[in-house]
């Protein structure tokens, strides 16, 4: 890929990528906080401005060689701190606070579908336009985002979903994990550069992406 596909790539990407980590990491913070914990809030990083949450390789560096390579561009943000001794019910409410980070992707995938749809059907735009480009990275970015988080190991969020709602012998040896955290997050990122996890990755974005059209359908309908 020469200078100026990558150049094109960054761009378009470069404000999908950032919202889509920063309001991730952001989720966390307020659901903790709903449930008890100001970890976050009391730090600061209790903010919708991606400038508090930019890792300079996660957030930058990683999703745009993902996508430059051709593989889901998948980064991560620096880690809001949430305090689960803090929470009310720290073993049932972790579930929740883990699972806001793919539910805020969730919703800012619709999102950046009901953007493609307006500028698509309501103001005419050519397919070629950068904003169109822009939506369409933004519902593959926070697509790809929600269904990785979403794989049930620790320290992804799917794993703390898992151990909140194990049962507390197990769920105490499963948590374990996230002492490896850097290990596994390579190791997955390895098995998508080699196959081995592409695959069903693909396939639950894909169904991610389908929910968005149906939920964004009578939209379509009024449009057309």
């Amino acid at each position: 890929m020469d200078i100026d596909s990558i150049i094109q790539t960054a761009t378009v990407y470069a404000i999908p990528v950032l919202f889509a980590i920063s309001l991730h990491e952001a989720a966390h913070g307020y659901v903790a906080r709903y449930f008890g914990d100001s970890t976050a809030a009391d730090l600061g990083r209790l903010s919708l401005n991606p400038a508090r949450h930019i890792h300079p390789f996660g957030t930058i560096l990683l999703p745009l060689l993902l996508a430059v390579i051709g593989l889901p561009p998948l980064g991560y943000a620096k880690p809001v701190p949430v305090d689960y001794e803090r929470l009310r019910n720290p073993k049932k409410q972790m579930a929740f606070v883990a699972a806001a980070g793919p539910g805020a992707n969730f919703a800012m995938g619709f999102g950046w579908t009901v953007l493609w749809v307006v500028l698509m059907l309501g103001l005419g735009q050519d397919r070629a336009d950068f904003f169109v480009k822009m939506a369409e990275a933004g519902v593959l970015v926070n697509a790809a985002m929600c269904v990785f988080n979403l794989i049930p190991l620790p320290p992804l969020d799917g794993g703390r979903i898992v151990t909140g709602i194990l049962p507390m012998p197990y769920a105490y040896h499963y948590a374990k994990i996230e002492r490896y955290g850097v290990v596994v997050f390579i190791a997955l990122i390895a098995m998508l550069q080699f196959g081995l996890l592409t695959g069903p990755l693909m396939e639950g974005i894909l169904f991610v992406q389908q929910m968005f059209k149906v939920m964004v359908s009578p939209l379509v309908a009024i449009l057309r």
